[in-house]
C-alpha cells in the first residue's frame, strides 16, 4: 500500500517524510532524527534490535525512540487502500507518554535448584544446568548414575509452595535407606533376595519380607536402618524443575521460578520448549524486578463484614491463587509474589476496591480516546477495537498480515484497530463502556489457548452487562464481542464477521477523562450515553452473573429492622435514619456484592439487578419503615416495634423469661437496671 504521508500529516498536526528503506540506505535520516532531542517514532518493529545498535553508534543521539507496526496491522490488509485513518492512530498513540513508573516487586535467587522427576531425566536435567546453579535431585524412582555429582533426596512429598527465590518443599522420608550416607557401592542390591531395592537405591517395602541381608551388606556406611521413624523435612530453594507427569501446581498460571516439563529432556518427544526452559532457568540468578499490578482499597472492599462473606468475584477468578479471604480483617489478601498480572480481579470487582496499576486506567482511557478520536478525524468510520495480548494475541495478528500480504488471508480490516494488552482480562465493563461513548462502534477482546478458562466466563459475564446496558438504551447491534482464534485463519474469519449487522451509537463522542476509581468512570460513561441514548426506561434489567449495578428487595412483612444489613454494606447503599425507624437505599451505590442478603438474619433481603435510569437512582428512598417502640417505664423508644414483638414472640415461652423478666424487655437499657435493683419479690444472689 502506498502511504499518503500528506494526508497521515495531517491527521497528526505534523510534517511527515515518507522513508522506505530507513533502516539500510536512509540509515542516515534516522541518525540525523535521534540527535534533535526530539522523541522519534519508527513506524516499524521489524527492525527493532537493528535501530537500537544504530542508536548506540551514533554520536550525540540523545532521542527517545519508539516503535509501532502499521504494516500488518493496515499495510498487508485487503482494505490497505482504506486503512490510513487506522494508520493516523496508531501513530497518534505511540506518541502519548509511556505510564508512569509504579511500585515493584522484587525477587532474590541464588540459583538453588530442586530438580523433581526419575532420577536418569533429573541428572540429564542436572547434567545441563550444574555449570551455573546449585542443584538438588529429589528422586521419583528410576535409575541413577553410578557417580553421585548431586545431593539427592528422597520420599513423600507433602506440599511445594511459593515463588522465585522463596520456594519451600516439605516431604516426609520413611525409607531405610539414607541417600546422605549411601555411597552406592551396590552391596545393597546384591545381597537382597527379593529384587525390593534398585539403582534408585530405595527399598521398595510392599516387595521386602525382612530378610535384612541389606543390612548385614550395608555395616560400614551403616546407611540402612528399618527402625528409623518417618521424619518432617524442609528445605527452601529459589527454583524448580518439575519432569512428573503431574504438575506440583494445579492452577494455570504457575508460580514464578517454577517450571514443569513432562516430556523427556531426551529422544523423540523432545522439542524446542525444553531447550527455552532450560535456557531460561540459567539466567533465573540474581534479583529481578515486576511492575505491583494492582492497588488495593480495603475501606472499597465488598468482601466480608463481621465475618460473613459477600463478595467473591475476585477470588473466585485469580488463576495465580493469589488472592485469599482474610474474614476476620473484613479483607481480601494479595500475594504480589504470586500475582502476574493478568488483572481480571479488577475486571470483575464491582467496587473498584482492586484497580489495575499497569498501565492504569486513566492511561488507558486516553490511549483508546487518542486512538479513536484521531481515526474519526482522519475520516474513518465503524470504528472497531481489537484488544488482545502481547504475546500470543499479538503473535496472531502479526501472522495475519503476513498472510495477507500473500494474498492468502483477507487481513486485519481497516476499521479494526489492534490495541496490545498485557493481559486482556485486565479491561472491563468501565472501559468497554468507555471506549463505546468515544466512538468505537465495537469492542472485540481477542482470546487464546493462552487465557484461563474462568477468564473467559468472567469475561462473557461482563460483557453480558454491558450489552445489557447499550442495548436498553437503544444502541442496536452487538457492541462487545468476545473472539476465540488460535490460528492466523481462524482470526480472519473472526474480523471478516465483525460489523456484519447494523451498529448504531452515540452521535456525539464522548471527551470524559477516565478515572482511577471504576465506579466513577461508568458513572460518566453512563451519563454520556444516556444522554446521547434513543429510549431512556424507566430500568434496565441486567444479568445477574456480574451485574455492578441493581436494586434491593425487601420483604416487609420480615424485615425487623434490626438494620444489621446497613452496618454489612460496604457502599453506603443501605442507610438508616438517626431521627425514626427507616431503612433507606441509594441505588447508585449498591455493588450487588450480596452482603446485605447474607447477613440478614430474617432472609428477608434479594437482590434485583438492574440498572434504574430515573433521577431516583441517586436519592435515598424508603426500603421499610415502622413504629418506634417505647419503654413501658419511661417512654423513651429505644427500639422498633416489630423487632420488640418478635423478640417477645420467640422468648414468651421460655422458663427465663416469666413474668417481671418478661416485662424487663419492654424496658429500655436504663430503666431495665433500675427495675432489677428496685424489685422486692425477688430472689438475688446476694441472699443465698
Amino acid at each position: 500500500m502506498p502511504l499518503q504521508e500528506k494526508l497521515l500529516g495531517a491527521a497528526l498536526r505534523e510534517e511527515l517524510t515518507l522513508h522506505s528503506t530507513l533502516c539500510r540506505r536512509e540509515a542516515g535520516a534516522f541518525q540525523q532524527a535521534i540527535r534533535t532531542g526530539a522523541e522519534v517514532v519508527v513506524a516499524c518493529t521489524q527492525e527493532k534490535r537493528l535501530f537500537a545498535e544504530l542508536a548506540q553508534e551514533t554520536e550525540g543521539a540523545v532521542s527517545p525512540i519508539r516503535f509501532v507496526n502499521i504494516r500488518e496491522t493496515g499495510g498487508w490488509s485487503r482494505d490497505a487502500s482504506q486503512a490510513m485513518p487506522k494508520l493516523a492512530a496508531l501513530l497518534a498513540a505511540a506518541h502519548l507518554p509511556e505510564p508512569e513508573p509504579v511500585p515493584t516487586v522484587t525477587y532474590r535467587s541464588g540459583g538453588r535448584l530442586l530438580v523433581i522427576g526419575a532420577l536418569q531425566e533429573a541428572e540429564r536435567a542436572a547434567a545441563m544446568l550444574e555449570d551455573v546453579l546449585a542443584v538438588t535431585v529429589f528422586a521419583q524412582g528410576g535409575a541413577g548414575a553410578q557417580e553421585r555429582r548431586w545431593p539427592v533426596l528422597a520420599g513423600k512429598i507433602d506440599s511445594l509452595d511459593g515463588w522465585l527465590g522463596a520456594f519451600e518443599l516439605k516431604y516426609s522420608q520413611g525409607n531405610p535407606i539414607d541417600l546422605d550416607l549411601c555411597t552406592r557401592c551396590n552391596a545393597c542390591i546384591t545381597a537382597c533376595p527379593e529384587g525390593a531395592i534398585g539403582f534408585d537405591y530405595q527399598v521398595k517395602l510392599d516387595s521386602c519380607t525382612d530378610h535384612r541381608s541389606c543390612v548385614q551388606a550395608c555395616q560400614v556406611a551403616g546407611a540402612i536402618d528399618f527402625s528409623r521413624p518417618v521424619q518432617a523435612l524442609a528445605e527452601q530453594f529459589d527454583l524448580v524443575l518439575d519432569l512428573r507427569a503431574a504438575p506440583a501446581f494445579t492452577r494455570h498460571a504457575l508460580p514464578q521460578g517454577y517450571f514443569h516439563l513432562p516430556v523427556p529432556l531426551a529422544g523423540e518427544g523432545r522439542g524446542e520448549g525444553h531447550l527455552q526452559t532450560l535456557l531460561k532457568l540459567r539466567e533465573l540468578v540474581g534479583e529481578f524486578e515486576k511492575p505491583k499490578f494492582f492497588v488495593y482499597k480495603q475501606k472499597l472492599c465488598a468482601h466480608s463484614r463481621n465475618e460473613t462473606v459477600g463478595c467473591n468475584a475476585c477470588i473466585e477468578i485469580c488463576s495465580a491463587e493469589a488472592i485469599s479471604s482474610e474474614k476476620s480483617r473484613q479483607q481480601i489478601k494479595v500475594n504480589p509474589n504470586l500475582c502476574v498480572g493478568c488483572g481480571a480481579c479488577t475486571t470483575v470487582c464491582p467496587t473498584g476496591a482492586l484497580t489495575y496499576a499497569y498501565p492504569r486506567a486513566g492511561d488507558q482511557g486516553v490511549k483508546f480516546r487518542t486512538l479513536l478520536s484521531t481515526y474519526a478525524g482522519a475520516g474513518g468510520k465503524d470504528a472497531v477495537l481489537l484488544l488482545h495480548s502481547q504475546e500470543k494475541g499479538q503473535s496472531l495478528v502479526e501472522q495475519l498480515g503476513r498472510a495477507a500480504q500473500v494474498k492468502t488471508a483477507a487481513g486485519v480490516p481497516a476499521n479494526v484497530i489492534p490495541v496490545p494488552l498485557w493481559h486482556t482480562a485486565s479491561v472491563g465493563v468501565d472501559l468497554w463502556l468507555s471506549a463505546f461513548a468515544f466512538g468505537a462502534s465495537q469492542v472485540a477482546v481477542l482470546t487464546t489457548d493462552e487465557e484461563a478458562l474462568q477468564y473467559i466466563t468472567g469475561l462473557k459475564a461482563q460483557m453480558a452487562v454491558a450489552q445489557a446496558i447499550v442495548n436498553g438504551l437503544g444502541y442496536s447491534g452487538t457492541h462487545f464481542q468476545l473472539l476465540w482464534a488460535t490460528t492466523p485463519a481462524e482470526l480472519d474469519a473472526s474480523l471478516q464477521a465483525l460489523g456484519q449487522t447494523r451498529q448504531t451509537g452515540p452521535k456525539v463522542p464522548a471527551r470524559f477523562a477516565v478515572a482511577q476509581e471504576k465506579r466513577s468512570t461508568l458513572e460518566m460513561s453512563l451519563d454520556h450515553l444516556v444522554e446521547q441514548a434513543t429510549l431512556r426506561p424507566e430500568a434496565i434489567a441486567l444479568p445477574a452473573a456480574g451485574s455492578p449495578f441493581g436494586n434491593v428487595v425487601v420483604d416487609k412483612a420480615k424485615c425487623t429492622l434490626c438494620l444489621s444489613c446497613v452496618s454489612a454494606c460496604p457502599a453506603s447503599a443501605l442507610q438508616d435514619n438517626p431521627l425514626q425507624p427507616q431503612l433507606r437505599f441509594i441505588e447508585k451505590n449498591c455493588v450487588q456484592c450480596g452482603l446485605c442478603a447474607s447477613t440478614c438474619p430474617e432472609d428477608a433481603i434479594t437482590l434485583q439487578p438492574r440498572l434504574l435510569l430515573t433521577p431516583q437512582r441517586k436519592e435515598a428512598r424508603v426500603l421499610n419503615e415502622t413504629q418506634p417502640y417505647g419503654c413501658i417505664r419511661c417512654g423513651k423508644p429505644f427500639g422498633t416495634l416489630k423487632a420488640i414483638e418478635a423478640m417477645l414472640g420467640k422468648l414468651a415461652g421460655h422458663s427465663m423469661f416469666q413474668g417481671a423478666a418478661l416485662e424487663r424487655l419492654k424496658m429500655c437499657g436504663d430503666c431495665r437496671v433500675i427495675d432489677i435493683y428496685s424489685a422486692e419479690n425477688e430472689a438475688k444472689i446476694t441472699d443465698v
